[in-house]
């Protein structure tokens, strides 16, 4: 743990900024993770077919109660059209546009904070290298003992381009994984809301190929 802290100090006050912008990344890395995995997302291939062949024998008011179940973005988009009872193609079309805009938002809100941060930690960590290089050039002469002291200078001087870097990568994996996450769930919300919408005006399934 001595060696992390000395490995720390080393890299001077820049490494602060840099483990701030690193705690403030964790911080959205967590609420977004909460909110798309373990709040938006369920099994929904299982869920999409159970409520579609629900709605296709007429069971209207079950399958509302299998999406009031739930606090999953798909169930989410389920009530909102079941709960419109109309069977218009166009009013169900204009149901399901304003559902999608509604919950979407909710799953890539902050994520793009994230690749600002990643390159905020790296920049922050290429200036306190520059500036690390450019005191210990200043102010060390390179010859016999002061020399050393140059080279050893130089070496820590590249701390907080490494301390950076490793931020930069948990945040560029984390925001990478949890866009791949609202991305599928997003396709899995318009998959759902059009076969809904078929079901609900008798419409041949868009998938399944049979009414």
């Amino acid at each position: 743990m001595s060696a992390m802290q000395a490995w720390y100090r080393e890299g001077g006050p820049i490494m602060l900024l840099i483990a701030l912008v690193g705690a403030v990344g964790l911080a959205i890395l967590l609420e977004r993770l909460y909110v798309i995995v373990f709040r938006s997302k369920n099994n929904g291939r299982v869920f999409i077919e159970r409520v579609i062949q629900l709605v296709r024998v007429g069971r209207i008011e079950e399958a509302i109660k299998v999406c009031a179940g739930s606090k999953a973005a798909l169930p989410d988009i389920g009530l909102l059209i079941l709960r419109s009872r109309s069977r218009d193609e166009s009013d169900l079309q204009n149901v399901a546009t304003a559902a999608v805009l509604f919950v979407v938002p909710k799953l890539t809100r902050r994520l793009q904070y994230l690749r600002s941060l990643s390159v905020s930690a790296i920049l922050l960590g290429l200036f306190g290298t520059a500036r690390g290089i450019h005191d210990t050039l200043i102010g060390t002469e390179p010859a016999g003992a002061a020399g050393v002291a140059t080279l050893a200078g130089l070496g820590a001087s590249l701390s907080p381009t490494m301390f950076g870097l490793a931020v930069s990568v948990v945040l560029t994996i984390g925001g990478g994984y949890l866009v791949s996450q609202s991305e599928s769930i997003t396709e899995e919300i318009r998959e759902f809301s059009a076969r809904l919408i078929n079901a609900l005006i008798d419409r041949p399934d868009v998938r399944l190929g049979h009414r």
